[in-house]
């Protein structure tokens, strides 16, 4: 048993403890629960009151005899007695329930609307009758007089179907399109269902006309939403006064309307903006228990005050609340039915009226936390006393780690053991009160762990503004050291002073000004202190002084130009040095077989810089077989790429070659024909 005590309200949770898995076996869940100590000590109102892994619906028959209750997976249906406090029997079905109705006193006659369209009828051996309706269902309502089954569904009509003649009837004609919830009046048995478009509608089921329309979203809560939406009528509830309606909207408000007015008396906002998922009311208190899937709560049903919550962490679908008790039930994402008793809105019910007794013993029972009487002394100081003997007598009382001892036979043994305890005591006592006499002659200064040095300058500087009466460095200074903004340059270590840095060596002149100043400050001090003893209180205070403080500050100006100008030089030789080591570090281009690369000497550099200037254009023109282009300085550097021969053009080549060299090698004819033709002529003219 849990429990919690919300607005001065004791709340007892009654289902707590760990669910087990439903694949074990009975023998190994009995021999689990026999060796836990927690189920052994634990108060079940009802045993195995869960369902195997989430329950959508739980109701309690008219009679008050049995709780029923739905859920999955697999989809179940599960009934359990109160008498027996015990489960009295389990059903299989066939789709998950979205709701279901008790159409007698007991669990004998049972309708079940499922989520595939689907309408079962049960009665106490099982399933009688299934059929369809049109659309999918989504709330349902019994009317008695005429045997009527009533449901509401994703359509503007609601369907109707009389048992007694085991057919639908003419559906009710609505102005909506969608109904969420439906409910008949316990009183005058008028029929009220909720819409999307926030209409609740009321019928007459005697002539089948409806009565009138009352607009939810015409009130003037809908103006403060921030929402465009309209909200949905998610739950209603009829009062047994028959005049007074409970209506819970999408948007997470509750409104309470009289049937005869048009606006709301009192509208309740469960500041989560989830769907109103049940509305209960409690009569002997006059009370609203209104409920999401976040939280259960109760408050005054005219003036709203607000009474108790209850916030079980888990989601939550439906609510139950045992008639004229405290007692009450909710249906949640979870294996566990969750149980609630609230002593403060009535008595247990007759059927576990122990609950009362059980409760009342809890709130009188008084356990006290202090001993005055009694020493708690650990196992290892029972060692150190001597009394381990005694372990089981009636002289030591195990509790937790340790055990209760006497505190006359707890001073006893300790002054046996330990003789010198006293002296040890008297000489703690002396040294605590030298430090204190310590701390008020000398104030120590408690510097943090990281930047001590700062802070150590900061609190000296904030010491001399005091007595310089410079009130505005000091509240800078004590801005600094006593502001949660600046608390992280001293707490955390990345905010750690550099010194070895160069920003801060080109601020070190200034620092170092200070550190000069501080020191002289401590000197003058001492010096003046030692004066002060030997000399007396007078002191002579003139001319040279002011000399000396000139000569000071024309000396600190010089070193302050000497340090920074070193401190721009070391820079310079960094970046230098830096510059250095990347060129020299940095990739040459990879050289090919065959290829050479010329290092100029210096020589060669010395004739270059005797040619004039066109001359050394020529010769890095040639050098880098580049060519400028333009005045500014523009380099142009051409290639020649060389195409891959195949081996017919590398024969043709060869042959053009061949055919040349043989042109040259070749001698005219020309020459031997000449004479030729003459001797022949000659020869002609001797014939």
């Amino acid at each position: 048993m849990e429990v919690s005590n919300v607005n001065n309200v004791k709340i007892y949770k009654l289902s707590g403890g760990k669910s087990q898995p439903e694949a074990l076996s009975d023998g190994i869940k009995g021999k689990a629960k026999n060796k836990d100590d927690a189920y052994r000590r634990r108060i079940e109102l009802i045993q195995d009151f869960e369902m195997p892994g989430v329950s959508y619906c739980v109701k309690m028959s008219p009679d008050g005899q049995y709780i029923c209750a739905a859920g999955t997976y697999k989809p179940k249906f599960r009934c359990y007695d109160v008498h027996q406090l015990c489960m009295k029997f389990d059903r299989g079905l066939d789709s998950d329930i979205v709701n279901f109705e008790l159409m007698a006193e007991d669990y004998s006659k049972v309708c079940f609307l499922h989520c595939d369209r689907y309408v079962e009828f049960h009665n106490q051996s099982g399933r009688l009758m299934r059929l369809r309706i049109p659309k999918f269902g989504r709330d349902l309502a019994y009317y008695p007089p005429s045997c009527e089954v009533y449901f509401a569904a994703h359509s503007s009509e609601i369907y109707r179907l009389n048992l007694e003649k085991g057919r639908f009837m003419k559906p009710l004609q609505t102005s909506g399109t969608d109904f969420n919830c439906c409910e008949f009046n316990p009183v005058n048995y008028l029929f009220g269902a909720g819409s999307v478009l926030g209409h609740l509608e009321c019928w007459d089921p005697r002539d089948k006309t409806r009565c009138g329309i009352l607009d939810v979203a015409a009130s003037n809560f809908i103006q403060d939403l921030d929402t465009n939406t309209i909200p949905e009528i998610t739950a209603m509830k009829f009062r047994n006064d028959g005049l007074t309606v409970g209506l819970g909207t999408s948007t997470g408000h509750v409104l309470l309307y009289d049937l005869r007015a048009r606006k709301p008396f009192y509208m309740k906002d469960h500041n989560y903006e989830l769907p109103i998922k049940s509305i209960e009311f409690q009569d002997s208190q006059d009370l609203v228990m209104s409920m999401d899937s976040k939280i259960l709560k109760m408050w005054n049903r005219n003036t709203g005050k607000h009474l108790t919550s209850i916030e079980p962490g888990v989601s939550l679908n439906q609510l139950c609340v045992v008639p004229d008790s405290g007692l009450m039930f909710m249906a949640n994402e979870a294996p566990k039915i969750l149980t609630y008793f609230v002593p403060t809105l009535g008595p247990a019910p007759r059927w576990c009226i122990t609950l009362d007794s059980i409760t009342e013993e809890l709130e009188e029972k008084t356990e006290s936390s202090v001993y005055d009487d009694y020493k708690f002394v650990t196992r290892s100081e029972l060692d150190e006393l001597g009394l381990t003997h005694l372990i089981g007598s009636n002289l030591l009382k195990a509790v937790m780690h340790g055990y209760f001892v006497d505190m006359r036979l707890y001073h006893k043994a300790k002054s046996v053991a330990d003789p010198f305890a006293f002296e040890k005591y008297r000489k703690e006592k002396i040294r605590e009160k030298i430090e204190a006499e310590r701390q008020n002659r000398v104030k120590l200064k408690k510097l943090p762990p990281v930047n001590r040095d700062l802070a150590a300058k900061l609190m000296e500087e904030d010491d001399a503004n005091k007595v310089d009466s410079n009130a505005s460095e000091s509240r800078a200074v004590q801005t600094i050291l006593k502001d949660d903004r600046f608390a992280a340059m001293f707490q955390n270590p990345d905010f750690q002073v550099d010194t070895e840095s160069s920003d801060y060596k080109l601020l070190n002149p200034l620092v170092a000004k200070l550190d000069k100043d501080r020191k002289k400050r401590q000197e003058k001090s001492i010096l003046s202190a030692r004066f002060k003893e030997v000399e007396g209180e007078d002191e002579v205070e003139g001319r040279p002084s002011d000399e000396s403080s000139s000569d000071d500050e024309q000396t600190w100006s010089r070193e302050l130009k000497q340090q920074h100008q070193q401190a721009v030089r070391q820079k310079i030789r960094e970046e230098r040095a830096a510059e250095m080591e990347e060129k020299r570090r940095a990739r040459l281009f990879e050289i090919k077989d065959g290829e050479q690369i010329g290092v100029r000497s210096d020589q060669s550099k010395r004739k270059d810089e005797k040619l004039s200037l066109a001359e050394r254009l020529e010769v890095s023109k040639i050098r880098d077989q580049s060519t400028f282009i333009g005045s500014v300085g523009n380099r142009e550097m051409t290639f020649t790429s060389k195409k891959k021969k195949d081996k017919r053009s590398v024969e043709l080549e060869r042959r053009k070659e061949h055919m040349e060299e043989r042109k040259k090698i070749r001698r005219s004819g020309n020459r031997l024909l000449k004479p030729a033709r003459g001797k022949m002529g000659k020869m002609g003219q001797m014939f």
